[in-house]
C-alpha cells in the first residue's frame, strides 16, 4: 500500500513539473515597417518593385510624371526674367535731369557774378536759384520713384524664385527612393495609375533586423534591463524550434492587459509589460511568428 502511495505521489510531482512552462515570456516577431506614399500628384510612370523584392536605402522605387511641373517651372522662369528685365536703369533715367541741374548751377554762378557787377537784377538771380531748387526736387522725386519700382520688381522676382524652388522640390519628390534597406511586403499601386499626395505606393520592412515583442509580468521586471542578452526561441510548429541571441532594447513604462494571443509564465497575471528584443534574422524568421524568451 505504501509503495502504491509513493508511486502516486511521484506521478503527481512529475505532472506538476511538466506543467511549468519552459520559457520566461512569449511574444510575436515584428519588424520596422515603412509605408512609402506619393508626395505629388500625377500618373505613376514607373514602379518597378514587386512584393518580395529586396531594396536598398536610396534605391529608386517609383517615378511620378513631372510634365506639368516642368512646364510650370519654365513659365515661372520666364516671368522672373521678364521681371528682372523690366527693372529701371536709374542712372540712365536720371542722367538728363542731372545734366540740367549741372547747367543750372553754372547759370546761378553766372547770375551771381552779374549781380555783383550790377549787370542783372536780384529777381533774375532769385529765379535762377528757384529753378535749380525745383530741378533738385525733381531729381529726388525721380530717384525715389525709380528706387521703389526697382525694389518692387526685385521683390516680385524673389517671390517668383521661391515659387520656382517649390516646383523644383516637387519635381525632386516625384522621384521616390527607398527610405531603408528592406523587403517589399505589399505593393498598393501599379504604373499608369494616378497618384495623389498621401496615396500609399508600397510597404517596406527591414526583415534583417527584427525584434520579438514579448510580455513580462511585473514580478519579472526586476530581472531584466535594457542591453541584457537573452535567448529567443522561434517556434516553427511541431518540434521545430531555433534559438537566436537577442538583446533587450526597450521596456514599456506602463503596464497593459495581457493580449489574448500571449501566454505568460504566471497564468494568473492580468497586467504585463511589453519588451522589445532585437534579433538578427537568418532568413527563417517571419512577421507575426510566435516566439519565446529565456532569460
Amino acid at each position: 500500500m505504501k509503495k502504491i502511495l509513493g508511486t502516486a505521489a511521484m506521478a503527481m510531482i512529475v505532472a506538476a513539473c511538466s506543467n511549468t512552462p519552459d520559457y520566461d515570456a512569449t511574444g510575436i516577431f515584428e519588424a520596422t515597417t515603412v509605408t512609402v506614399s506619393a508626395e505629388t500628384s500625377g500618373k505613376i510612370i514607373s514602379l518597378p518593385v514587386k512584393e518580395g523584392d529586396s531594396v536598398c536605402l536610396g534605391e529608386r522605387i517609383a517615378v511620378i510624371d513631372t510634365t506639368m511641373l516642368v512646364l510650370q517651372q519654365k513659365q515661372l522662369e520666364s516671368q522672373r526674367q521678364a521681371a528682372e528685365n523690366s527693372s529701371p536703369d536709374i542712372a540712365a533715367q536720371a542722367a538728363a535731369l542731372r545734366s540740367q541741374i549741372s547747367h543750372q548751377q553754372h547759370e546761378c554762378e553766372r547770375y551771381s557774378r552779374l549781380l555783383a557787377a550790377g549787370a542783372t537784377t536780384q529777381k533774375q538771380y532769385d529765379d535762377a536759384k528757384a529753378h535749380l531748387t525745383m530741378l533738385r526736387g525733381q531729381l529726388t522725386a525721380l530717384l525715389s520713384t525709380l528706387a521703389k519700382n526697382r525694389n518692387s520688381i526685385s521683390d516680385n522676382a524673389v517671390a517668383i524664385q521661391y515659387q520656382t524652388e517649390q516646383i523644383e522640390e516637387q519635381i525632386a519628390k516625384s522621384k521616390i527612393d527607398s527610405p531603408l534597406n528592406g523587403t517589399i511586403l505589399i505593393k498598393y499601386a501599379e504604373p499608369g495609375e494616378f497618384a495623389i499626395p498621401g496615396r500609399a505606393l508600397c510597404k517596406i520592412a527591414d526583415l534583417d533586423n527584427m525584434y520579438l515583442r514579448a510580455y513580462f509580468t511585473s514580478s519579472q521586471l526586476a530581472g531584466i534591463k535594457i542591453g541584457q542578452e537573452v535567448t529567443v526561441i522561434a517556434d516553427f510548429g511541431g518540434d521545430e524550434q531555433y534559438n537566436y541571441p537577442g538583446t533587450i532594447t526597450w521596456i514599456a513604462q506602463e503596464s497593459q492587459f495581457t493580449p489574448k494571443s500571449i501566454q505568460t509564465r504566471d497564468s494568473r497575471a492580468n497586467l504585463v509589460y511589453a519588451v522589445k528584443i532585437a534579433v538578427k534574422n537568418d532568413g527563417r524568421l517571419k512577421l507575426g511568428q510566435y516566439g519565446e524568451v529565456k532569460l
